[in-house]
């Protein structure tokens, strides 16, 4: 008896786009989503940074807030696969990944591919489902594969997962370990609208609609596989000076020394910062980076890789608060 393998989808053909093709593709997501995803730009601007410099994204927030809608709109914005999984508590981590079956007219296993085999997934509450679940998604995240019965297959590229949690303070929740924390590339923290944004939320679903559904109809698509491939690779081509790259070192190595601070960012902070900094570039339409940028990006790419010692919490301080404090003491380079 033998498994059956799953091949990798063709590569497509290579794409390569220009500084102002590259704002033009960033602006038209944009506008795509706000389409129906109302308010919150800078929540939808950092999962747009996440996108282009080809990362994974943790979006936290109160159940209720357009986490959920956030990615659908994005996905409909880009014509690659969607794949979602609702966390629960009895979920088993071959339900993400996938299992092997066996078929008795065949007498092979065949594998039963998991949503995981999408280009953007959704993990929506992902500390709704205990850590043994939850880790079944660091190889894909790390490594872009799935292991089934001991081969591997490879995930389709472009691959982003984009996961959703509830605060860890509310009832029924397991925190995300810190190992899996770390393999995020940014993490979104998403508040209450303003009073206009949710008079118009509340006026958009009430109007001719029987049920408050998702309603993504709206969006239309504005690029293909190829297109967002071509994207991230002009992302990460953006030119980044050494001062800048070492500006972004420093950084990261301040909150290993910071008071209050038990635990700083590792080694994939400052990659984080440079992914993303280089993002902000983009979407600025410029073709190298600037101290600024790596300001811009160091709240959502290091407040989820500090360990905050138990003082600095009883003082109610908060991970964004010890990263202002650094960045106003950390010296940048001269411009």
């Amino acid at each position: 008896m033998t498994i059956e393998t799953l091949t990798a989808a063709p590569a497509t053909p290579p794409v390569t786009l220009s500084l102002a093709e590259l704002g033009a593709h960033a602006r038209a997501l944009r506008e795509q989503v706000a389409r129906a995803f109302i308010g919150q730009t800078e929540v939808f601007d950092q999962v747009l940074l996440a996108l282009l410099a080809a990362g994974h994204v943790l979006i936290e927030g109160v159940p209720g807030l357009g986490k959920t809608l956030l990615v659908r709109a994005l996905a409909a914005s880009v014509s690659c696969t969607f794949g979602r999984v609702q966390f629960t508590p009895d979920l088993m981590p071959a339900d993400v990944t996938g299992h092997a079956i066996y078929d008795p007219k065949s007498e092979r296993f065949q594998v039963r591919r998991g949503p995981v085999f999408a280009n953007l997934l959704l993990a929506d509450e992902i500390n709704r489902a205990p850590a043994k679940t939850q880790a079944a998604l660091l190889e894909s995240m790390q490594e872009g594969q799935v292991t089934i019965e001991g081969r591997r297959f490879p995930l389709p590229a472009p691959f982003m997962v984009v996961a959703t949690q509830n605060p860890i303070e509310q009832e029924g929740t397991y925190p995300l370990p810190e190992a899996q924390l770390d393999r995020f590339l940014i993490k979104v923290v998403i508040g209450y609208p303003t009073l206009e944004d949710e008079r118009r939320i509340v006026a958009g679903v009430v109007n001719g609609k029987v049920a408050a559904d998702l309603d993504v109809s709206r969006v239309q698509p504005v690029m293909g596989q190829p297109e967002l491939l071509a994207l991230q690779q002009g992302v990460a081509a953006i030119r980044m000076d050494a001062a800048v790259t070492d500006y972004a070192v420093r950084i990261v190595r301040a909150t290993r020394e910071w008071p209050g601070v038990i635990g700083g960012a590792g080694p994939r902070g400052g990659l984080a910062l440079a992914r993303l900094a280089r993002a902000q570039a983009v979407l600025d339409e410029r073709d190298f980076v600037t101290p600024d940028d790596v300001r811009a990006v160091a709240l959502p790419a290091l407040r989820h890789r500090l360990l905050l010692a138990p003082e600095a919490l009883i003082e109610r301080q908060r991970a964004d608060d010890v990263l202002a404090a650094l960045l106003h003491k950390v010296p940048a380079p001269r411009q």
